[in-house]
């Protein structure tokens, strides 16, 4: 990515991990800033990196090559009708702001160039998965200059249909506590068959760990290639398999993700409406 000016509009956990992420993957700091009303998040945003801090969103925008729209979606549109007059032509604009659809930031930003981003929260220890839909004006630089900031904090997949992104929401988004919960449980029973609390809590970790890094680094095999590997005939793990599968697990996974899916669609409807 070319070293461009990027302004934070919000200093909040997501852009401290974009901007950390950015400053280890080389950023110049000086062409980093941050604005956000909160005084003392600026003081922390400005002890803890080092960059410009703003309290006003024009300021830090103003002359800036990228705008992330980093804040909560119920003031998304009163920031972006704040910044549309102060945007330069071709200025780039990522909103990682869940449930704001590129039609509703269009509405108050004009003909601007827009990435809509779905980050999910293990960014925060810049190992994400975020989606990013981009509007269809938006041309192969700045979709590459997209790419290359959310990558500061983990994987990126684009996607062509922006509805896709509430099954990304139920997947990606909601996905981590699936799996907390999940862990959560395994550490329960373990506890529960005489396993010391944290015994059971640091093999259960590290076990979800190597499982993931095993998946993600596989170019071989699928997940459910894996399994299978792991799984030997009459063994334990395939006795174990057997109970998960007569609970309908997949069923309930697939009722857990439709729902979540749903719930994305409800609550962007709501924020459209509310913004109408």
């Amino acid at each position: 990515m070319k070293q461009l000016s990027i302004a934070f509009i919000g200093g909040g956990n997501m852009a401290g991990s974009l901007i950390g992420g950015l400053l280890a993957d080389g950023h110049p700091r000086e062409l980093l800033c941050v604005a956000d009303a909160d005084a003392g998040r600026r003081r922390q945003i400005d002890e803890r990196f080092g960059i410009r801090v703003y309290a006003a969103n024009t300021e830090a925008a103003a002359g800036a090559a990228v705008t992330v729209i980093a804040v909560k979606p119920q003031v998304v549109e009163a920031v972006a009708r704040e910044l549309a007059p102060a945007l330069t032509d071709g200025q780039l604009i990522i909103s990682v702001a869940a449930g704001i659809r590129t039609a509703m930031l269009s509405g108050w930003l004009g003909d601007a160039p827009i990435v809509r981003a779905m980050p999910n929260t293990p960014a925060l220890v810049q190992s994400g998965a975020t989606a990013l839909y981009a509007v269809p004006s938006v041309g192969a630089g700045h979709r590459e200059t997209a790419e290359s900031i959310m990558r500061a904090v983990g994987l990126t997949q684009w996607i062509d249909d922006e509805a896709l992104m509430d099954v990304v929401t139920a997947l990606s988004g909601s996905g981590p506590a699936y799996f907390f919960l999940f862990m959560e449980m395994l550490e329960e029973e373990a506890c529960r068959l005489g396993l010391d609390p944290q015994v059971a809590r640091l093999l259960t970790v590290q076990t979800a760990f190597g499982a993931a890094k095993m998946a993600l680094e596989s170019t071989l095999h699928s997940p459910g290639e894996l399994r299978e590997q792991v799984t030997s005939p009459g063994g334990t793990t395939e006795r174990a398999l057997q109970v998960l599968r007569e609970g309908d697990l997949g069923n309930l996974l697939g009722q857990a993700l439709r729902a979540a899916r749903d719930r994305a669609i409800e609550l962007s409807n709501l924020l459209d409406k509310g913004s109408a």
